[in-house]
């Protein structure tokens, strides 16, 4: 597993060259978790955890609270999330995580980036069975035996941890990832996480170059278009 989510990840609200793009998602990511769990953050640890990472990449707080402002009429578009699998250029593999109120819509925009860059989109399973879904802190501290001591006595799933001079980086259930992250401020008090967030590792890697890189480049600059697509995690080794 190891530290290959720095570079395996692409968050699609990161990369968009526009700031406009970037509020667009976390809005409506914000306002489906808040729509979903409750527009109380101190409740729905989900969306505590969503804003934290919102303001970490520089989301205005007027965005956060005009889409949690919109969860709280209980109407509005009706955002369902959508996950994709397959090869991308050079038989890498991806999978394509959004957020849509058209799947049918999303769908179509989807498989024409596999198409239009000769790739080929698969059903629910094709690659993802060569991901670990896992839950990631990364922060700095002195004692990695205290960090590991911590979060088992809070009974988070601990699948690995690793120290890189001095920088501990947590490998979690995603589902024990709020719990994994409150038991490490109760012992050690206020933490500048580093990284903070969900994501598909890959088990191996994809080495592409030559004209597969190029198709690559393009296949995902193609999603980054899509406004229904959240993120896109890929197995690739440039």
């Amino acid at each position: 597993m190891g530290r290959a989510y720095q570079n395996r990840k692409v968050s699609m609200a990161k990369t968009s060259d526009a700031k406009a793009k970037v509020y667009s998602k976390y809005g409506r990511e914000i306002y489906v978790c808040a729509k979903a769990g409750g527009v109380d953050p101190a409740g729905n640890l989900s969306l505590r955890g969503l804003i934290e990472r919102a303001k970490r990449d520089q989301v205005p707080s007027h965005v956060i609270d005009k889409a949690i402002d919109k969860a709280k009429g209980g109407g509005g578009e009706d955002f369902a999330p959508a996950r994709y699998e397959g090869y991308g250029p050079g038989g890498s593999m991806v999978i394509i995580d959004c957020l849509t109120d058209n799947p049918n819509r999303t769908f179509g925009d989807v498989r024409l980036c596999f198409t239009k860059t000769k790739c080929k989109i698969g059903t629910q399973g094709t690659v993802s069975h060569m991901f670990d879904h896992s839950a990631i802190l990364a922060f700095y501290h002195t004692d990695e035996d205290q960090v590991l001591e911590t979060l088992l006595a809070a009974d988070v799933d601990v699948t690995e941890i690793e120290n890189d001079e001095g920088k501990i980086t947590v490998f979690s259930s995603p589902a024990d990832a709020f719990k994994a992250k409150q038991s490490l401020m109760d012992a050690f008090g206020s933490i500048d996480f580093e990284v903070d967030d969900v994501q598909f590792l890959p088990k191996s890697s994809t080495v592409i170059s030559g004209d597969d890189l190029l198709l690559f480049e393009k296949f995902m600059d193609m999603l980054n278009e899509l406004d229904d697509v959240q993120n896109v995690f890929h197995d690739a080794e440039f």
